[in-house]
């Protein structure tokens, strides 16, 4: 059974949206797209004036020599987001199909379903925030057409193994596609899960380069997957999903010196994450700080209201998560720099001093 005969008929049978760039092979004079021919003020000639490439080659390139891939098992696109809002309205039919999460974890996996009208079934995390595979399986009807795993969580921070996501899609096999979502995983002491998709065709991999690349506002994600399912959401991305400004960034960011500053940088964040650990362990008010392998440490405090509130006052915005279940006394603190990080201990050492 093919990976495809998992997603809507409909889909997998329609005729995809011709764009005017995918005509534009060796055009040297662009007359079939209605633009203007001429470029726009502060252009530096990246040529706005013109429609981008739908998938620039250059980028699906650098990408794929990053992840270890085929640029054909690669899709670009508005970060991780639009991937997940792609393979929800690719995989669910409205109102048959259902997506599977493990909460508390990323909230856009549960909207974009809801969005489709697909339902979402809640299977919780265990009370250490690990992923129990044999519980999950057990708890997933057969309307389930998508599974998503956050490794490293979002919020709580905790890995899910490799060998945890091969027994998940043996499993999955001819039931559900399963969808790993790494945004986190440059600050994790573990590799990705991407060198497993030669193996599994009902595998894929969300990737960003929103975190660890420094690029949240040029909005560059990637879906990696087998060809089949690549080709398949190739059909139903918006025409030109990404801006010539927001590539040209990636490029620079994904080029050597953008790789060895990003490679700083997540060093930084390594060592300021078991700095801010500890210290924050030591604070009186502080329950527990969870153990955490991205770029954040989910706490627990006697009064995360007091918290929240006092570190607002000082003009220090963390994520409160007390909506979340099983995190009711949390906030989530992204780790900045050194001197953000320090500020941040003093304030809170303020609170409950």
């Amino acid at each position: 059974m093919s990976v495809l005969d998992l997603a809507r008929p409909e889909i997998r049978a329609m005729q995809p949206y011709s764009s005017a760039r995918m005509e534009a092979s060796g055009g040297k004079i662009m007359l079939n797209a209605n633009e203007s021919a001429w470029a726009p003020p502060g252009d530096h000639g990246l040529g706005c004036n013109r429609y981008p490439d739908p998938q620039p080659q250059a980028l699906l390139d650098a990408l794929a020599a990053l992840y270890g891939l085929r640029s054909s098992q690669v899709l670009v696109g508005r970060g991780s987001d639009e991937a997940i809002d792609l393979l929800v309205r690719a995989f669910c039919r409205a109102g048959q199909d259902a997506i599977a999460i493990q909460p508390p974890t990323f909230g856009m996996y549960a909207v974009c379903a809801r969005i489709q009208n697909a339902a979402v079934v809640e299977v919780p995390l265990s009370p250490s925030f690990a992923i129990d595979v044999d519980v999950l399986l057990a708890a997933l009807p057969p309307a389930v057409k998508l599974v998503f795993v956050c490794t490293p969580n979002n919020p709580t921070g905790q890995l899910v193994a490799q060998a945890e996501v091969v027994r998940l899609a043996q499993a999955l096999a001819g039931r559900a596609l399963l969808v790993v979502d790494e945004a986190y995983i440059e600050f994790a002491d573990a590799a990705s899960v991407a060198s497993l998709i030669n193996r599994f065709d009902n595998l894929a991999v969300l990737r960003t380069l929103s975190k660890a690349w420094a690029l949240a506002g040029a909005r560059i994600g990637s879906l990696l997957a087998n060809e089949e399912v690549i080709g398949l959401l190739r059909r139903i991305i918006p025409p030109y999903p990404l801006p010539l400004p927001c590539v040209d960034l990636a490029l620079q960011a994904l080029s050597e010196r953008g790789q060895a500053m990003a490679g700083e940088h997540i060093q930084v964040v390594r060592q300021q994450r078991q700095r801010m650990a500890a210290a924050l362990a030591a604070l009186p008010g502080v329950r527990q700080v969870l153990p955490s392998q991205a770029n954040f440490l989910a706490v627990r405090f006697d009064d995360a209201a007091a918290a929240h509130e006092r570190l607002l006052r000082d003009g220090i915005v963390v994520r409160d998560v007390r909506r979340y279940p099983q995190l009711g006394d949390a906030l989530r603190i992204t780790i900045g720099t050194p001197e953000e990080n320090d500020r941040v201990l003093t304030v809170l050492q303020e609170v409950f001093a």
